[in-house]
């Protein structure tokens, strides 16, 4: 491990009462205990603020996209995660355990010993047409009822929808409009295209539309050419913060108005614990949003198996510029997608995964009401995984990651979750693939490490 990441105090996690109140068992931190996901990584690099290493020679062969891509030796940290006894709130997982996987395996077994000709073969750019259709059917669960197969391209998770997104109608100096704070892996992507990120705020019920009209109204007259708004309307990650329904059409008509297109992430969108899915931004305006969509948090994020629902007179460039990165998407992986939605109850695992994940969303709810200092405000998340809390002004949640460790838990910075370089005075807790034990312990242990620091301000 480098002088530069953040180090652990390895005499702590392990052995010590402190850590271990009555009911909370060395095992129960186990399960909460899990390698992190690249997103989380991302983000924790995002928060770090230099990288503190002496530059190669071969570092002046870098382009200028990837000087954009923000990087550090916070990276070295992430074999903590698999120390028992600490607890990750950091990363936004889902919950596989609830998965039929003796099922599935025999599935995959099935497909290959049948199909392996084709499973395991190149196959079409676009995806198979099987999965397209299916894919249809579950955004019609989402409110999208007018899909056609023939313009959705599969892709290797909606990252990379994304990517293409960006890569088929940005040049470098283009303006994206995002939400404040937004998904780290968009303004990655965003920055290595060199797009000038421009964000927009948000209250309790997400983008306002009056403060979109002025940011575009002002980004144009300065000359800018504003080409995108990013967008996770549903359960956004990192805050938890869903767009109200009356203002949806309002915000896709703002940006009709201006000419921009609408690049809708709804990752989460089946997730909402009560009641049915607010209806896409998509649903009543095929013309105007591009709609992303993934099986990463309803089914399994290492098959890497996403989707772009496009606009049909913007489908062709689409698909080409995506089938020049990924070629096709893996037939494999694809097919056991298809067998999940054929035969298996794909709507009953949604629904268990909601039950599940409101539980425990209600676990950090309660613990962050008995344990957080007096001065922290916090969302209060309908769906999905996530939880946005904030701090008095003054405080910087970065420095305070190492303090966390050393406690026994981990977060994400919200440094990580905005382009600009200052200091945040936030941070993002995931509960999703944390039993609700475990929950509460870490949130108690966080607690400890920032009445301290707002004790020193």
């Amino acid at each position: 491990m480098t002088p530069s990441a953040v180090q652990i105090n390895r005499c702590c996690l392990v052995g010590n009462p402190r850590l271990y109140p009555e009911g909370v068992t060395h095992e129960t931190l186990d399960a909460a205990a899990a390698p992190l996901p690249a997103e989380a990584i991302d983000a924790i690099e995002r928060a770090a603020t230099s990288a503190h290493r002496s530059a190669h020679p071969h570092e002046a062969l870098f382009s200028e996209r990837a000087a954009n891509i923000k990087q550090s030796a916070v990276r070295d940290v992430f074999d903590i995660s698999l120390r028992p006894g600490l607890v990750s709130l950091a990363g936004g997982s889902p919950y596989l355990q609830s998965l039929p996987l003796e099922r599935l395996a025999a599935t995959a077994a099935n497909i290959i010993a049948k199909d392996g000709l084709t499973a395991l073969q190149y196959g079409g750019g676009q995806g198979t047409e099987e999965l397209r259709t299916q894919i249809c059917e579950v955004m019609a669960a989402e409110g999208i009822v007018d899909a056609l197969p023939q313009n959705v391209v599969i892709t290797a998770g909606s990252q990379s929808a994304q990517d293409v997104a960006t890569k088929v109608f940005c040049n470098p100096g283009d303006v994206v409009l995002v939400e404040n704070p937004t998904y780290v892996g968009a303004l990655n992507t965003f920055e290595a295209y060199q797009v000038e990120v421009a964000t927009v705020e948000m209250d309790d019920d997400g983008l306002v539309p009056e403060l979109l009209e002025a940011r575009i109204a002002a980004l144009q007259t300065a000359g800018k050419s504003v080409k995108l708004l990013y967008t996770i309307p549903n359960f956004n990650n990192p805050s938890g913060i869903t767009l109200a329904a009356e203002r949806r059409q309002q915000i896709v008509d703002i940006c009709r108005k201006a000419n921009i297109l609408v690049l809708e992430d709804n990752p989460y969108g089946l997730l909402r614990y009560k009641g049915r899915p607010l209806a896409p931004l998509r649903a009543a305006n095929p013309a105007d949003v591009i709609y992303l969509g993934s099986f990463s948090k309803i089914f399994a994020p290492g098959l890497r198996i996403g989707w772009a629902l496009v606009p049909e007179h913007l489908q062709r460039r689409y698909y080409l510029a995506s089938e020049s990165v990924t070629l096709c998407p893996p037939a494999l992986n694809q097919m056991l997608v298809s067998a999940y939605l054929r035969d298996y109850d794909w709507k009953g695992q949604i629904e268990t995964y909601r039950g599940l994940y409101a539980e425990r969303c209600a676990a950090m709810l309660a613990a962050l009401e008995t344990h957080m200092p007096a001065g922290a405000s916090w969302t209060s998340p309908e769906g999905g995984f996530f939880v946005w809390v904030t701090l008095p002004e003054g405080v910087d949640t970065y420095p305070l990651l190492k303090q966390a460790i050393d406690a026994g838990v981990v977060f994400i910075p919200g440094a990580a979750f905005t382009p600009s370089d200052q200091p945040s005075n936030k941070l993002r807790l995931a509960f999703s693939a944390v039993p609700p034990a475990a929950i509460g312990e870490g949130v108690r242990r966080l607690a400890g490490v920032l009445r301290e620091s707002l004790a020193a301000l």
